[in-house]
């Protein structure tokens, strides 16, 4: 009996780890740990870094083509850049909202008169609307809407079946050869800022001298990490277009995130017949 009892002890006293093998265990654990620990840090990181590059991708894709969409329907003649090499570079010109033929309307050298007949657009026309004819240059459209009675672009009063009338008795300055207006509503301006940032801006008047971005509100964000050094190396390059030749906009962003660069080399068209 005290022989079993004894054998159950030395069993008993047998059971557990050791200290040694805790530490080893303690040991072992630590560096699978560390192991698994920097596979996820790392793999979290990349994941984080991409996420941030397909972001960036995404927001200039979208800016780009948003500008290439209105460019392409920039009123003729209406674009112009501006510069500040430490601060912006902006371009601005003015949506078409609808465009048709003209039967009759008071053009130079006829006498001014506060009403026209027209051919009416696909889009509705607003009261708030100007009309525009065979506009040459920005001068002609952002400095001669006005006051005076003759010019390229005036305010509409109302429109009544194909009776178009004007707040008071105006004429065009020249006719235009395929008798085409356009309506209008207000210019939209892309800067590229020092910060980084792309800002659409709209919703504001016309004015001889093109505004600076402080003068046109906050705008919307269109994109960021833009990088170019815009006295060296400008984001737009405008060539005005020719007889021959359609107006050209380069568009040429660069783009900088978690170390990796990449630039739009980018040519919009703009057609160029008023």
């Amino acid at each position: 009996m005290n022989n079993r009892f004894s054998g159950l002890k030395a069993r008993s006293q047998n059971l557990g780890f050791t200290l040694v093998e805790m530490v080893t265990v303690i040991i072992i654990l630590g560096i699978l740990v560390v192991g698994v620990s920097s596979f996820v840090i790392l793999g979290t990181r990349i994941f984080i870094e991409s996420t941030s590059v397909d972001q960036v991708l995404s927001q200039s894709r979208f800016a780009i083509e948003r500008m290439t969409r209105e460019l392409r329907n920039a009123l003729p003649n209406s674009i112009r850049v501006k510069t500040s090499p430490l601060s912006y570079q902006c371009i601005e010109f003015i949506p078409i909202k609808s465009s048709a033929s003209y039967l009759e309307l008071p053009i130079a050298p006829n006498v001014a008169a506060s009403s026209g007949l027209i051919m009416l657009p696909s889009t509705a026309i607003d009261e708030s609307d100007q009309m525009v004819v065979y506009p040459l240059t920005p001068t002609q459209i952002y400095g001669g809407t006005a006051t005076g009675s003759e010019g390229h672009i005036f305010d509409i009063k109302q429109v009544t079946g194909n009776d178009v009338e004007f707040d008071r008795a105006v004429r065009f300055a020249q006719a235009s050869p395929q008798q085409r207006y356009f309506m209008v509503n207000g210019a939209v301006s892309y800067c590229f800022l020092a910060s980084g940032e792309v800002r659409r801006y709209g919703g504001y008047n016309l004015t001889s001298a093109q505004p600076t971005p402080s003068q046109m509100g906050t705008g919307v964000l269109m994109a960021e990490n833009v990088t170019n050094n815009l006295q060296n190396q400008p984001a737009i390059s405008y060539t005005p277009g020719t007889l021959i030749n359609n107006a050209v906009v380069q568009l040429s962003p660069l783009f900088e995130v978690n170390g990796q660069s990449f630039q739009y080399q980018h040519q919009v068209q703009v057609i160029n017949v008023p």
